[in-house]
């Protein structure tokens, strides 16, 4: 039985913890699947470069407004998806040659299960481990519906390496994977049908935004709220939903569907028991502030970990546990006070912090305010009519608790308000403490914050 002094279960930003101070250790990482996680080869990486192109076929197609004679004339489907993985599967290969040369490194590719305390099946071998860090990722949803499992349904994991355009698309979920990947196939040229269980598209946002992009997305796509999917079955070339809505049960036809019900975490595919691991009842490990499991020497970081599941948060996890592994009497901690997320959707979305409903429920005492992109210059020279910024405030100590953001640059803009509320400003030291380039954007966000 092979003895190893560090064995790390998956390979995104699992990888990223081995550093110069390890090169003295016998060290294991066990991967099944390519390096570089789901960030790089599902996720976040591959879409935002098809939310790229689409955000061009977007612009052209819509310029007409500003005076501009440029049209959209269709999407090389099999151009634009080559281009994109022509680049990407290559720095998988790459990151897995690069461990495998190195002689302290091997890789085990294989699934990982526990059998004991630091012990690990790695497909048909057992091997033991002085330390072990889990970052095992997470996977697609995919909810109890009859005749799904035999239709050939698609999740973010297969739909962009399809080999064709759909003409026709339905989407179940009206999450940030389903807003993001519908946006770019409506981009592209698809029929988009989005079928949501609930009323509204980001539920978890806060509500003037998520109605703000709900808005947008009913005037953009075909979208069947409060609408639940009884049957899928195939005919043909042809994918076939019974579903049942205000008006009854009906049928959806279309060429692809894809499941986008939300992310499970990889814990229960790794016999956590066996090893000692707690998980909670929603299958996370559980880790305390320093990324220590309930097991003796395992740490855990990343989707395995965190309902939030953003690379940003696991590749700060990563940072902790590669500091913790060689520095035990120094350790690091986790900080996840304010933790930005974003939705590269057409509008984008962007958040940081508590929503207003969260504040009402915490009974805070706060004062929020929206600021219309328009109010700002450069907004109004976009004729941008729907964009807006929120900012909500503690009432009495006059810190952020909240910014939401809906439109264009969301995800840049909202980076300002992160590093305010990490150094603690005021929303007055934010707002006049430092200048904003007119007739920029960020403009909007100091509008917001004086008028807060």
């Amino acid at each position: 039985m092979r003895h190893f002094d560090l064995l790390i279960i998956g390979a995104g930003s699992g990888n990223s913890v081995i550093g110069p101070e390890h090169e003295d250790w016998d060290i294991a990482i066990a991967e099944h699947g390519s390096f570089g996680g789901t960030c790089l080869n599902v996720g976040c990486i591959p879409s935002k470069m098809f939310v790229y192109a689409a955000e061009i076929a977007s612009l052209a197609a819509e310029s007409e407004r500003l005076g501009l004679s440029t049209s959209f004339g269709g999407a090389d489907w099999l151009a634009v998806r080559d281009r994109i993985f022509g680049r990407i599967d290559p720095i998988a290969a790459g990151g897995l040659d690069y461990r495998m040369g190195l002689p302290n490194v091997t890789v085990l590719r294989d699934s990982a299960r526990f059998t004991g305390l630091r012990r690990v099946a790695v497909g048909d071998e057992v091997v033991t481990a002085s330390r072990i860090v889990v970052a095992a990722g997470a996977r697609p949803a995919v909810p109890a519906i009859a005749g799904l499992a035999d239709c050939g349904y698609h999740t973010s994991d297969t739909i962009m390496r399809i080999d064709a355009l759909p003409e026709r698309l339905v989407i179940l979920g009206g999450g940030y994977i389903a807003a993001e990947l519908g946006s770019v196939f409506g981009a592209f040229g698809s029929h988009v049908t989005f079928v949501l269980r609930g009323d509204t598209f980001l539920r978890r946002e806060d509500d003037e935004i998520r109605r703000r992009f709900t808005e947008a997305y009913r005037g953009r796509f075909d979208v069947r709220f409060d609408t639940r999917v009884h049957s899928v079955r195939r005919e043909g070339a042809e994918i076939v939903l019974r579903v049942e809505d205000s008006a009854g049960e009906h049928e959806l036809r279309a060429d692809e569907l894809l499941v986008a019900a939300g992310r499970v975490p990889n814990g229960d595919r790794l016999d956590l028991d066996a090893a000692g691991i707690g998980a909670d009842p929603d299958g996370y490990v559980v880790t305390d502030d320093q990324l220590r499991t309930t097991a003796e020497n395992v740490w855990a970081l990343g989707d395995v970990t965190n309902p939030v599941q953003l690379k940003h948060v696991a590749n700060h996890e990563a940072r902790v546990v590669r500091h913790n592994l060689t520095n035990a009497d120094d350790p690091a901690r986790v900080d996840h006070r304010f933790i930005p997320h974003a939705v590269f959707g057409n509008p984008q979305v962007a958040g940081v912090g508590l929503t207003e409903r969260e504040c009402r429920q915490r009974s805070l005492r706060y004062r929020s305010h929206v600021q219309p992109f328009a109010a700002a210059a450069y907004g109004w020279a976009m004729e941008d009519t729907e964009s807006a910024v929120k900012v909500i405030a503690d009432a009495e100590t006059r810190r952020l608790l909240g910014a939401h953001i809906i439109g264009p640059q969301a995800s840049t803009l909202i980076q300002q308000l992160v590093q305010g509320m990490h150094f603690d400003l005021t929303v007055e030291q934010m707002a006049r403490g430092q200048y904003y380039i007119h007739p920029a954007l960020p403009e909007v966000v100091e509008q917001a914050l004086l008028e807060l």
